[in-house]
């Protein structure tokens, strides 16, 4: 598959300054994970902003109640 990195661009939600992934989905995804983070993607625009891409804020911003 090809990257389509100028149709991922017009739907990117990232805002960190000067991210070399940006638009370039599978490298975002591999580096935000290896790290233990999702990307801007998974997150409302408020919590975006943060540049905290942690589980935890994910968790917090969307809601989910972990189940005991």
């Amino acid at each position: 598959m090809e990257c389509q990195k100028e149709e991922n661009l017009k739907k990117c939600p990232c805002t960190y300054p000067g991210c070399e992934r940006k638009g370039v989905c599978c490298d975002c995804l591999r580096y935000h994970l290896a790290r233990k983070e999702l990307p801007a993607c998974c997150f409302s625009k408020e919590a975006e902003k943060t540049y905290d891409r942690s589980f935890k804020k994910f968790i917090k911003d969307t809601g989910i109640k972990p189940k005991n």
